[in-house]
């Protein structure tokens, strides 16, 4: 968020809170530790603007090194098989170029894809020794992971038809 404006510690909480709220908790015990973490590492850097000089609040911005890394964040292929962390990469799409998003994308159809293989494959081999809500669970759980499958298609699709244009707008 930092790619598109400066802000203070308040305000980076509360658009990461609307951006990822639903996929991630952010809170201030989190959040100024770790921009602390990224002020040392080079990645943000504080300013203080000449018109703010009576409350002196802590205004961040990204430096061309946070925006290395946030890049280098965003292909990423480990996030792809966790979907807290799939949900936030996402969320972020936008500053990945169309390449780097399909493959992302495609790196999380092949997971998904094991993901449905192996599910099947405990569905067989433990049938016969599971109890009828825990099939149901399992059920529900590829029924799940073959819509995400689905879901992942169509972005691909999406992203394919749009070219080497920009991301694609909302539906």
């Amino acid at each position: 968020l930092l790619k598109d404006r400066t802000m203070h510690g308040y305000e980076l909480k509360k658009e990461l809170t609307a951006t990822l709220g639903q996929f991630w908790q952010v809170s201030y015990g989190s959040l100024y530790p770790t921009i602390r973490r990224l002020e040392v590492e080079g990645a943000v850097e504080r300013i203080f603007p000449k018109a703010d000089v009576v409350r002196r609040k802590n205004i961040y911005r990204i430096t061309a090194k946070g925006e290395e890394m946030f890049t280098e964040a965003l292909r990423e292929p480990s996030a792809v098989s966790d979907d807290a962390r799939f949900g936030v990469k996402l969320a972020f799409f936008r500053y990945l170029n169309p390449d780097a998003r399909v493959e992302v994308l495609e790196r999380r159809r092949a997971y998904l894809t094991d993901k449905v293989a192996e599910i099947r494959g405990q569905l067989r081999t433990y049938r016969e020794r599971i109890d009828a809500y825990t099939y149901r669970l399992m059920e529900h759980g590829l029924d799940n992971t073959s819509r995400d499958i689905e879901w992942v298609d169509r972005l691909i699709a999406e992203e394919k038809a749009a070219g080497a244009g920009p991301a694609p707008t909302t539906p």
